[in-house]
């Protein structure tokens, strides 16, 4: 049996009941982080424009909900502008391993089949669970490489969605082969689009997700697929890997919960920027030190953080401000947070930390890219104007596994972001997350926003 059939038949063969307590109930706080995001990105530039595209392509309703605007459309375009919303903000997940960001692609093809199918609440966290195990392992499985072209969400993304819907519709393992085949087919997503500010990253997510989705919902009609796209050779790997291990794709099933390592984004940024910011701010905090003492900051950093971050030098917009070392350590010194206040209000217009983003500099560190992508390690190198050298360190980023954010910091962020777009007050945001973590118990995820 090969590799990819191994993780095929897992999928098929995955029940609710095998599902341990604290993976349904980490699905449930990674359902409502992404929830958050989704919210979060109401009215902003480029989401009406996914808006637009559904309402003029789509049905006029529909039973699976579009989060910005409340309205119904068919599962696909529901999805479609989902996967968009939920990735704007930059305070979706991140798996380090995998490189992936799950909940962006897993949950707007989830929640969308499981409305417009009638399904359970359960039935949805297995179908998310299904779609996060596959999507982290083939992002493990494609290896580093891959991610210095491509942008791993946007790739590996399209089947991790596609799992999750085709667990919604009760594949066998035959089925699965074959969904995987469609959806590997369909892959893409280039990191070029960071040079130019453009609005690529939102596509790459809505794209994943309902392209995962067509291939679930035309593969249970009969469509057939490429039976080895993973680790064939003219597949996925061979065309976009120099690196793939194929047995990452068949490790631990069903007894490592690769879920489980997934991180919650605490600043509002790439995560390459959260490991070089921690260690800043605690350097700062431990030091005494306000902006104006600090003469530069070197990040000693991994390849893949040069490799996205190094493209962008004096960002144009906020969301290429997210992919700036120097902006968001600018941010963290000048006003101690990055989160998505200090993004809109300080990152392009602030004298101060334009001034701070220029005295940082990333430098390639063994240590630090040997523990990559496993271990996201921050390492700054602080030059004090008085003179001073001194270094801070961090070796678990906030919102990591090890140094995770409880349930109430979760319901913290998520008024924070309900409130940054007014999409929800604060007593309907406690609404919503009450719903999230009881969500198990809904009988029908119809109607159920």
């Amino acid at each position: 049996m090969s590799h990819t059939q191994a993780l095929c038949r897992f999928l098929a063969e995955l029940a609710y009941e095998q599902l341990p307590e604290p993976v349904l109930a980490r699905t449930e706080d990674l359902f409502l982080d992404w929830l958050a995001s989704a919210l979060a990105s109401q009215g902003a530039h480029p989401i009406p424009l996914f808006e637009r595209y559904a309402q003029k392509m789509g049905p006029s309703s529909g039973p699976a909900q579009v989060i910005v605007n409340g309205t119904g459309s068919s599962a696909y375009f529901a999805a479609l502008v989902n996967g968009a919303s939920s990735h704007l903000v930059e305070q979706d997940d991140l798996h380090n391993s995998s490189v992936l960001h799950p909940a962006t692609v897993v949950f707007p093809a989830a929640l969308a089949a499981a409305q417009d199918l009638g399904k359970s609440g359960r039935d949805l966290l297995l179908a998310s669970v299904a779609g996060y195990e596959a999507g982290i392992r083939i992002g493990e499985f494609m290896g580093r490489s891959h991610y210095r072209i491509f942008h791993t969400t946007a790739t590996v993304g399209t089947l991790a969605a596609a799992v999750a819907v085709g667990k919604l519709l009760g594949f066998n393992q035959d089925q699965f082969i074959h969904l995987l085949g469609s959806a590997g087919t369909q892959a893409a997503g280039l990191w070029e689009f960071l040079r130019d500010a453009a609005d690529s990253k939102q596509l790459h997510t809505a794209k994943a997700a309902a392209d995962g989705l067509l291939a679930a919902y035309l593969t249970a009609d009969g469509l057939t697929g490429a039976r080895n796209i993973l680790e064939g050779d003219q597949g996925l790997a061979a065309g976009m890997s120099t690196d793939a291990e194929p047995s990452k794709l068949s490790a631990g099933l069903g007894s490592r919960w690769a879920l489980l390592e997934t991180s919650f984004k605490f600043h509002a940024s790439c995560r390459h920027t959260h490991p070089a910011a921690d260690a800043l701010l605690a350097l700062m905090q431990r030091e005494g030190l306000e902006a104006v003492d600090v003469a530069r900051v070197e990040t000693r950093v991994h390849q893949g953080a040069i490799d996205v971050l190094g493209r962008v030098s004096v960002p144009t917009s906020v969301h290429q401000a997210k992919f700036s070392m120097g902006t968001v350590l600018g941010l963290i010194a000048v006003h101690g947070k990055a989160g998505l206040t200090e993004f809109h209000e300080y990152a392009l217009t602030d004298p101060a930390v334009a001034a701070f983003r220029d005295r940082v500099s990333m430098t390639l560190d063994p240590e630090v890219d040997g523990a990559y992508p496993q271990r996201w390690l921050g390492r700054v190198t602080v030059t004090t104007v008085d003179g001073r050298t001194l270094h801070g360190a961090i070796d678990e980023p906030k919102g990591d596994p090890g140094n995770s954010l409880s349930r109430a910091e979760l319901a913290d962020k998520f008024q924070r972001l309900a409130r940054f777009s007014s999409a929800r007050t604060p007593a309907q945001a406690d609404i919503l997350i009450a719903k999230v973590w009881d969500v198990r118990n809904a009988a029908s995820m119809a109607h159920w926003l």
